[in-house]
């Protein structure tokens, strides 16, 4: 029928994609962020791929619906409402295929967690690094903290004033984003390439021991 050959080749490619980005159980809490009402919502990612996740949560969010989505040890993802199962939300990530990559070496290792330490399963290495530096909100409010760790794609930071996450804010020279919040403050994910050492990263935010 006309039309039916062009049509194969898509088929073919939506095909080959599930068959690459087979989703992986991992019953692991995270947060759904919704960027155009700054709502966050708690919840269970239930499973997870390269290509999208299946989450647990009570948040009723259209189909469409732009989201970012913190999942516990695998960090950050873009995306929008893909489906609505029953009390589940089906995720479909708007990821580069470099973040994709990741995500997939990721999820092996997370297949293999009993023989390694969480840590690896970092984007970067933190270092425990102590010391006092501060943040600048959006609207100019200077809030002084202590460092926690430090990576070169972000910073964990202690202190009692914690931002929404997602706000963007200034940290010394570097531009970064609230990714989540911790018992003892918050950590702040590192926007753009900082494309430097990790001494470097420590003079861009004005650390002071």
């Amino acid at each position: 029928m006309p039309g039916m050959n062009d049509k194969d080749p898509v088929l073919a490619r939506a095909r080959a994609e599930r068959r690459r980005y087979r989703r992986v159980p991992v019953d692991l809490p995270g947060k759904l962020f919704v960027p155009a009402t700054s709502e966050e919502f708690a919840c269970t990612v239930v499973d997870l791929s390269p290509g999208g996740a299946s989450v647990a949560t009570d948040a009723k969010l259209s189909l469409e619906t732009p989201v970012v989505l913190y999942a516990n040890t695998f960090g950050r993802f873009e995306g929008t409402i893909a489906r609505h199962d029953g009390p589940r939300l089906g995720l479909r990530f708007a990821s580069t295929a470099l973040k994709r990559e990741r995500t997939a070496e990721q999820l092996t290792l997370f297949l293999n967690k009993s023989l390694l330490d969480e840590s690896e399963l970092r984007r970067d290495e933190r270092s425990p690094t102590r010391g006092l530096t501060r943040f600048v909100r959006y609207d100019g409010q200077v809030v002084p903290c202590e460092v926690l760790d430090l990576s070169m794609s972000g910073i964990s930071v202690k202190t009692d004033i914690k931002p929404p996450v997602g706000e963007f804010v200034l940290i010394g020279q570097l531009a970064g984003r609230i990714a989540r919040h911790h018992d003892q403050g918050l950590g702040i994910e590192f926007v753009g390439n900082t494309n430097a050492t990790a001494d470097r990263v420590r003079t861009k935010i004005a650390l002071a021991r």
